[in-house]
């Protein structure tokens, strides 16, 4: 079974919310890309997604905008993230999700970008601009590869959409809780509960909620309604504040304990 679906599934079993967090692949390096993804299993979280480093990333706030760059800097690119992603399969087997732009599947070779992730260990892709209405081809292949293709659901999607996306995305759905970018906020929308109810009526995959989570009393808000929460600005800002610090990794893995703590209630 896919290790998302398999999490999602004890999660559920157990009555107990999820955690997702996001980092940037290769910010500050890639070894400590591996180092942070088998601390966060550790540490509780459920999902890791990894932020492929692209040039242009129209869906990311400045916070994920710098990380991309680092990335880029560091000498990250989709076949040493996937050499990274078999090395974390020997230490970790936490679902990872590569969240990724079109172009980079269409510069690496559609078909074989999938087929290579799936021999690596990843678990699903999130290709933030490969809307659903032009994704056939992507599902029938990462069908195939045994992959969850991932969809997001915004507060502006109409119903009607909602059903489409619904019936067409596996793991789970992103509920981007917010207009915009990317990015920490002070406070948690105020139509979560509302959009996370009408998501339901569509569909009986977990609803995992982000944009802008930015702490563990804002995750345990946000989990009374989401089966889980995603968290990234918040852990990749810790990381531009550290960089090659030796305490890089215990100081994130302990953030992400607590934001764990936060939505699972231990």
């Amino acid at each position: 079974m896919n290790r998302i679906v398999e999490r999602f599934a004890k999660l559920r079993q157990h009555g107990r919310k999820g955690l997702v967090v996001y980092i940037g692949a290769g910010d500050p390096h890639l070894q400590a890309t591996e180092e942070l993804t088998v601390a966060f299993d550790t540490a509780g979280a459920d999902v890791v997604e990894l932020g492929v480093p692209f040039s242009d990333p129209l869906a990311d706030g400045i916070v994920n905008q710098l990380a991309a760059q680092r990335g880029l800097e560091s000498g990250t690119t989709p076949p040493k993230l996937l050499e990274t992603v078999r090395r974390i399969r020997t230490r970790s087997q936490v679902p990872i999700v590569l969240y990724v732009y079109f172009n980079i599947l269409h510069r690496h070779g559609f078909q074989k970008f999938i087929q290579d992730c799936a021999a690596a260990g990843v678990d699903g892709l999130l290709v933030l601009d490969l809307p659903p209405e032009e994704s056939e081809n992507y599902e029938a292949m990462m069908a195939a590869a045994g992959l969850c293709n991932i969809y997001l659901m915004a507060p502006t999607t109409p119903e009607a959409r909602m059903e489409i996306i619904a019936k067409r995305a596996r793991g789970f759905i992103y509920y981007v809780s917010r207009e915009g970018v990317t990015g920490m906020q002070s406070k948690v929308a105020d139509t979560i509960a509302e959009m996370t109810g009408k998501i339901r009526a569509h569909t009986d995959l977990p609803i995992a909620v982000g944009f802008g989570i930015s702490n563990p009393e804002q995750a345990k808000t946000v989990a009374q309604f989401g089966d889980a929460i995603v968290v990234g600005s918040a852990i990749v800002s810790r990381i531009a504040e550290l960089g090659k610090k030796p305490e890089l990794v215990s100081s994130v893995a302990g953030f992400v304990e607590s934001l764990a703590k936060g939505v699972k209630g231990n």
